[in-house]
């Protein structure tokens, strides 16, 4: 069955009408792939070492258990971010006579199959034979072994759980940010310690070594769960339509901007009603802690606006990223209705900007509260504004006329995942990458004011040049709509 299953996937992807993009950005996400894990190899065979330049006081082995819950409390804020539910069309499933435990069987074994449960291996084994082995023997390395898989698994399915609940039930997934942003918080101002808590648990280990099986415990709970959970919901989509209450909302702040504003009203309204575009825009909200982790003191104290600038783009512009990643696919149900109804591609793209600027300026007057560590905060995330706003919508409403997957934003049940692939993390590129080339030759001769400022002329130069951008996607728009159109019939 297992063999069916991924026969019908393979299938699927080659007689698909996005298979050219798929493959391509498949081919680069390998390239990318192979290169981290060589990097993950040569850093796993070369810790011992970097341990004791890193930490040159401590003993080898106290900065290597200290480490571990470090990376894995790292390993799931990145799970969470980039880690993809295994996906199976199961309808076409759910009425042949397939028992329910061979489909959820499938998506517990395609979980696996993720870069996040091998880099542990590459990371931590070459350490664990060279240094563990010959300090403690060889009963407690294998149960150093076990702990450090066991904790991966545990990662990779409750991250899965915590994706699927929240797309029932947003606060799942809101609750996970908050405990990550208040561990992150306690240990950004030395009231808690991971490094030291890991380093405690691993000495029980490596005294004990039976304790190591807790974390097997841990590992084989979240899998029960998560597999009950499928169980329960192997279902076809909850159509909740007739539940959903009507909201004739209207946004007089919009009306003076007219048509544009119009169907910047009308998609306003898409967002706020249904579930999947609604947590787009508050996950847009949660993003604001990320300036815990990238906005460290020394950093701020040497100017070092480089180190930061990824971390201000994403939280100025997440709206930008969460929201646009998916663009024109949000409206891929009436999408036919849209091409053949009296409405100005111009407006309509104009429209998107407008929805942009609005949410863009609106997290950044939210994030301003950052201007209590430093005010040179505040001029970082002004520049990332104008950069957003300038180039970043640009890019993101450009590449969205390659986007030919359709979403379904009326279904909330497990499996609704479709439009997902791997453009949207390849968009990431572009997007974060330009403003960091621009910033890096003056970061390098000690101007970081001047960097600043020339990222922030290179915005302003791109907002005035805005009805030239609009033209410019409204022909590209022109050119491809009716390829978007089919893809979005699928």
């Amino acid at each position: 069955m297992l063999g069916t299953f991924l026969n019908h996937q393979w299938k699927a992807f080659w007689r698909s009408r996005n298979r050219k993009g798929s493959l391509a950005a498949q081919i680069v996400l390998i390239f990318f792939l192979l290169y981290f894990l060589i990097v993950v190899l040569a850093a796993g065979f070369g810790m011992a070492p970097l341990l004791s330049k890193v930490f040159p006081d401590q003993n080898i082995i106290k900065s290597f258990n200290g480490i571990i819950l470090y990376y894995f409390a790292f390993d799931f804020v990145m799970r969470l971010q980039l880690q993809e539910l295994p996906t199976l069309s199961i309808v076409p499933y759910l009425h042949l006579k397939i028992p329910k435990r061979k489909i959820i069987s499938f998506l517990n074994i395609r979980a696996l199959f993720s870069a996040f449960n091998l880099w542990p291996f590459l990371l931590f084994l070459p350490f664990c034979f060279v240094k563990i082995v010959p300090a403690y023997g060889a009963w407690v390395t294998l149960m150093y072994i076990v702990a450090i898989l066991s904790i991966a698994f545990f990662n990779n399915y409750l991250v899965l759980y915590i994706k699927r609940k929240s797309i029932t039930n947003i606060w799942y997934t809101v609750i996970g940010l908050a405990v990550i942003g208040l561990f992150a918080v306690l240990e950004y101002y030395k009231i808690i310690s991971i490094m030291g808590g890991s380093d405690s648990i691993f000495r029980i280990i490596s005294g004990q070594p039976l304790t190591a099986l807790g974390f097997s415990v841990a590992a084989l709970l979240i899998f029960y769960f998560n597999s009950r959970y499928l169980r329960q919901n192997l279902y076809a989509e909850e159509l909740n339509a007739a539940e959903e209450k009507k909201v004739s909302t209207d946004y007089p702040f919009l009306n003076r901007f007219g048509k544009t504003g119009e169907l910047a009203a009308l998609e306003l309204k898409l967002i706020l009603r249904h579930k999947r575009s609604r947590t787009s825009l508050f996950m847009g909200f949660l993003f604001l802690l990320y300036g815990f982790i990238f906005y460290k003191q020394k950093a701020i104290a040497t100017d070092a606006f480089g180190q930061m600038m990824f971390g201000a783009i994403f939280m100025t512009g997440v709206s930008i990223l969460m929201y646009g990643q998916f663009m024109f696919a949000w409206q891929s149900a009436h999408f036919d209705g849209l091409l053949s109804n009296k409405i100005s591609f111009k407006d309509f793209i104009k429209a998107k900007f407008l929805l942009f600027t609005i949410a863009c300026t609106l997290i950044t007057l939210l994030a301003s509260f950052y201007g209590f560590l430093s005010p040179k905060l505040l001029l970082l995330h002004l520049t990332a504004y104008l950069y957003n706003v300038g180039f970043g919508t640009v890019v993101v409403l450009y590449l969205a006329n390659f986007n030919y997957k359709r979403l379904e934003i009326n279904k909330a049940a497990t499996f609704n995942y479709q439009g997902i692939s791997a453009n949207q993390w390849l968009l990431m590129l572009p997007y974060t990458l330009t403003p960091i080339l621009i910033y890096i030759p003056f970061g390098l001769v000690d101007k970081p004011y001047i960097g600043l400022m020339i990222v922030s002329l290179f915005g302003l130069i791109m907002i005035f040049m805005r009805g030239y951008w609009v033209n410019i996607i409204t022909r590209k728009f022109e050119k491809q709509r009716y390829k978007i159109a089919e893809g979005f019939r699928e």
